[in-house]
Formats: C-alpha cells, structure tokens, sequence
C-alpha cells in the first residue's frame, strides 16, 4: 500500500482481548489528538453492502429531475430531503454537489412554546420512483449506527471514562446520513464542499473506490485522503472537542470537485447526541488534561455545549432556502 497521509485503525482489535482493545483506544486517541482524521478498518461493513448501497446512490441520481425536485428540501421545514447542484453552502460560497439527507424516520413535533432546534424533528422524504431508497438507508444506518457505539465506549476508555460515558449523555442519537453525488466540473480546483470542521460528535464517510478529492488540513497544508477499501474516513467534530477541552481535535477538511467528465458518489453518516442533551466536559486524567489545547473559538461560529442548537445553526447557514421559507423567525433572531 502507498503511503497514507491518516492513521489507519483496526476496529476488529477490539475483539481481539483485553490488550488489543487497550492497544487500539491508544491508537484511537493518539489518532484524534494528533490529527482527528483517521481510516478505519475492520468494521465488519461487507463488500456487498457496499455495493448495494453504490448501486443504490446511482439509482436515486439517475431519476428524472421532476422525481428528485418532488422531494426538495424547501419542501421539508426538517431540512431532509433533496438538494440540487448548488443548493448548499459552505462558508457561505455555494458546494458543487447535489445530495439527499435522511435523518431518523419521526413525527414532526409542535413548533410554538419549543426551542428552535425542535423544528429538526420530523418525516423524511423519499422518493416515490424507488421505494428500495428506504429499505437501504435503514439497512446502513443500523451498522453505522453500531460501529459509532462501538468507537465512542472505545473513546470514553482511553480518556479514561467509564465506557458507557456517552451512552449515558447521548440519549436517543441524532444521525444524518448524506448521500452525496459530485458532478465533474470543468475548473480543477472546484469547491465540492468548502472547507469546515463538522459540528457534531463523529461522521463515518463511506467513499466511492478510486474517487479522490477529499483533503484534510495538516499541519497548515492541505493533504489528500484518497479512499481506502475496506474502509471508512473517519473523523471527530466540534463537540468532541468541546467535550475534551481541546485535547481532540475537530480538523478542517474540504472536497475538491472531480474533473469532467468523472463524477464522485459519498456517503457520510453523522452520529450525534440527542437533539436536547448537553454533552458535559470529560474529566481528563492529569496527563491527558495538561496536554489539551483548549477550545479553538470563532465568534462568528461559537461551539454550543447544547447539540440541537449546534445543528440548527449548521442547518440554517447551509440551506438559505429552506431556511428563508420556512424558518425567518430563526433566521432574524440569529
């Protein structure tokens, strides 16, 4: 294998005894104190899996546009739903890509009286030209779903935790799984996705084989991180940081566009804590806790301890549109 500018991960040690398990959370930790990106391997995800879920992607991107706009996020006030090329931005420039999000399958809750984060709540959409959509999603999401509980006890114990610390102050997860669809573009240097650091606890990316263009900032510069088979990138976000007081590390990271006529299927899934749970700062053992950097703080994107209002602010800075219709009063109090 060629030379790999992440740590890569066995998540299978942590079958392996007690000090496997205690070798890979060292691992873990020295990869999100250090870098906060890493590969991993050995999540049990099978090959055909994989494949039914690129299949799938194809499928969804290949219907007819009036199928895919009768499922447009303005039409969801949850913010699921269907994205058109350029209907999402990053650091307020517009990101190349078009995409559907599925969060978990609810019941919309009553907005007046309720914290604005409540408006997240609600029913995907899905589309009617391919009900197998549904089926497959859920299918995923149960196995990420898995692999994130799993990561996350391995994470309470090499901070020294018990290893049910996050599923005590998780609750019921908020996940997002992105299906994400890159079109070729004709300027080498294209903004797939802008640089930013995710606002949640941990994302999974799954990545179409021999499709580059995701890049990790390191060390100032910007590295490639080209997917691997067998594995997914994985990476912490904000509150995990938040949470830690610095000692991990949520890291800038930006998709280039692929050049005409390539194109580039992803599939990140974010696993976070209950919209209404406040993840508490980690009691770090001495040693851990001298060496964390504290919080990185950009007033015009403050961390919230609170998760429902760190994603209602990615939510309403991303999509303009949906936010405009559906949200103005969020909006105007921002």
């Amino acid at each position: 294998m060629t030379s790999l500018n992440l740590p890569i991960l066995d998540l299978s040690l942590l079958d392996g005894g007690e000090a496997a398990a205690a070798r890979f959370a060292d691992d873990l930790r020295a990869a999100t104190h250090e870098v906060g990106f890493f590969y991993l391997t050995g999540t049990g995800v099978s090959p055909a899996l994989e494949e039914r879920l690129l299949h799938t992607a194809r499928a969804f991107f290949a219907l007819p546009e009036a199928d895919k706009l009768a499922i447009e996020n303005v039409n969801s006030p949850h913010f699921g739903g269907y994205t058109r090329v350029g209907g999402e931005r990053t650091q307020g420039r517009v990101d190349w890509r078009e995409q559907i999000d599925i969060g978990p399958e609810r019941e919309a809750v009553r907005w007046q009286g309720a914290p604005g984060y409540a408006r997240l709540i609600g029913p995907n959409l899905w589309p009617a030209a391919l009900p197998e959509l549904r089926e497959m999603v859920q299918e995923w999401e149960a196995r990420l779903r898995d692999v994130s509980r799993r990561l996350l006890r391995a994470w309470a114990v090499a901070l020294g935790a018990a290893p049910t610390y996050f599923d005590t102050h998780f609750g019921d997860p908020s996940t997002l799984t992105k299906i994400v669809r890159y079109p070729g573009v004709d300027d080498p240097a294209g903004q797939g996705v802008g640089a930013h650091k995710d606002s949640g606890v941990l994302t999974l990316l799954w990545i179409e084989p021999g499709k580059g263009g995701l890049q990790v900032e390191r060390g100032g510069t910007w590295v490639d991180a080209p997917p691997v088979p067998g594995t997914f990138v994985v990476n912490i976000g904000e509150q995990l940081e938040y949470a830690t007081q610095g000692y991990l590390t949520a890291t800038n990271h930006r998709v280039i566009s692929p050049a005409r006529p390539d194109e580039r299927i992803s599939v990140p899934f974010f696993f976070n804590p209950q919209l209404d749970r406040r993840l508490p700062l980690i009691e770090l053992p001495a040693d851990l806790a001298a060496q964390a950097r504290g919080v990185t703080q950009d007033p015009a994107n403050p961390i919230h301890a609170l998760y429902g209002e760190n994603a209602l602010k990615s939510r309403l800075r991303a999509h303009p549109d949906v936010a405009a219709r559906w949200h103005s009063d969020l909006v105007a109090a921002s």
